[in-house]
């Protein structure tokens, strides 16, 4: 068997809150890479500028994000005195940014800046979601920094969407939109993906107090997409410890989609930490994101799903038997079927389907064209949790003959395994050559497997 090394666990402290700059910090703080953050500097024409300060004696990372290129700096450069905050919120003013957030104001760190070299905020016009979209897929990121920064933007134009009451496609990102939060965002990816943990965790996460200026009115901490973000998430929301917005939409939508909620901090055995400073001085309470990282009991692997469902009370065996090909072509991940009863005591079924997020518009048109049902339902569940797998031949030597049948092996995030799976056809098509019975040679196939583990 496997030796239980543990699972390696990313945990963040949010009593100050989050922001995309202060992830960022964190995480490089924690040992990530910095060279993980080239490709979104290409892409955008700036520099991750990655320095120090001292919050209430706490020696932390910051990082202000830069332009490189020829961008329109015009009305959108940055007195020194305001603070940085690259990711104040969609509707927030330009006037608001030294107000509000966590930037990393003069007063806390000096930068070497070049005079060609101006702070990112804000700069970039107010892109659609899908102009957003294509703007990540055009770096040359690995797939799944990629797809985790294509999910982190989606929680942030479904967050906008509802907030003003319009669709996703027609959503157009203020701030977060900007050329400073997609770095944040892709940053914030590529430097996860970097530290490879098996699961990442936050305890709740403070939003601050008071109010806040936007370009619609002043408007309660937390913020309206912040509130709608953590809707949807696995972790818990708490309010101060000061009146001061501490939880950013883009800090909030990052943690929604890494990050499983926990009431205090696991058990660890740590080999890194860090920290993340915002831009306030908060005495006598460190304005810092702390981030640990270390070796943890494992767990099974945390899957973004999505899950379908339709009743049907006129299908055919026929339709319903080819529903399991049909719809997993189509990027379904398992497809269920059972028996109900329908409106007027009708015998009917209900078809549940489990796919990725991603897929679930192509799942559900699929799964309406081969039944004809005019309605496919949402069930709003967002993650489940499945074991690592893995398979393997096993060699069964019966009659002196020697037969091959694979197996299915189940692992937690340790490694440890936790179940072995002969395939079931495997498994007839040698009993059909041996004349022993398919119970017997799953047995005689599992228990090979488990000595040779």
């Amino acid at each position: 068997m496997t030796t239980n090394t543990g699972a390696n666990v990313l945990a963040f402290d949010g009593r100050m809150g989050a922001s995309g700059d202060m992830l960022l910090a964190a995480l490089l703080d924690a040992g990530a890479d910095p060279d993980a953050l080239e490709p979104v500097e290409a892409a955008l024409e700036l520099e991750y500028r990655i320095d120090e300060t001292v919050k209430c004696g706490i020696a932390s990372t910051t990082v202000d994000v830069l332009l490189t290129g020829d961008g329109d700096s015009s009305g959108q450069g940055h007195e020194h005195g305001h603070g940085h905050d690259h990711d104040r919120g969609h509707d927030h003013s330009h006037e608001d940014h030294g107000d509000h957030g966590h930037d990393h104001a003069d007063d806390d760190h000096e930068h070497d800046h070049n005079h060609d070299h101006v702070h990112a905020e804000g700069h970039g016009p107010h892109r659609s979601y899908q102009e957003v979209r294509d703007i990540v897929a055009e770096m040359d990121l690995p797939a799944a920094v990629e797809d985790d920064a294509l999910a982190i933007f989606k929680r942030l134009g479904e967050a906008e969407a509802s907030v003003h009451g319009e669709s996703l496609e027609d959503i157009h990102f203020h701030e977060v939109g900007a050329d400073d939060a997609i770095a944040d965002i892709v940053g914030a990816a590529a430097l996860v993906n970097d530290l490879e943990p098996d699961r990442i965790v936050t305890t709740p996460l403070a939003t601050g107090g008071g109010t806040v200026g936007m370009s619609h009115g002043e408007y309660p901490v937390p913020t309206p997409a912040v509130v709608e973000i953590a809707q949807n998430a696995d972790w818990s929301l708490r309010g101060g410890p000061v009146d001061r917005e501490l939880l950013t939409p883009t800090g909030a939508a990052i943690l929604a989609h890494f990050a499983d909620g926990v009431e205090e901090l696991p058990s660890l055995e740590l080999e890194a930490s860090g920290y993340g400073a915002g831009g306030y001085d908060l005495d006598p309470h460190p304005n810092v994101l702390r981030a640990l990282v270390g070796k943890g009991e494992g767990s099974l692997v945390k899957d973004d799903i999505a899950v379908l469902e339709t009743n049907l009370d006129d299908a055919t065996p026929e339709v319903l038997g080819g529903l399991q090909e049909t719809l997993v072509d189509a990027g379904a991940r398992d497809v269920s079927i059972l028996p109900a009863t329908m409106k007027k005591s009708r015998p009917g079924h209900l078809v549940k389907v489990i796919c990725k997020p991603e897929d679930r518009q192509r799942v559900a048109r699929a799964l309406a064209e081969e039944t004809g049902t005019l309605g496919v339902r949402d069930a709003g569940a967002t993650h489940r949790w499945i074991a690592k797998r893995e398979f393997e031949t096993v060699e069964l030597e019966l009659n002196g003959e020697t037969y091959e049948v694979t197996v299915k092996i189940a692992r937690d995030s340790d490694g440890e395994v936790y179940d072995v799976s002969a395939e079931y056809d495997d498994a007839k098509t040698v009993a059909r050559e041996t004349g022993l019975a398919i119970r017997d040679v799953i047995i005689q196939t599992e228990t090979a497997a488990v000595g040779v583990l």
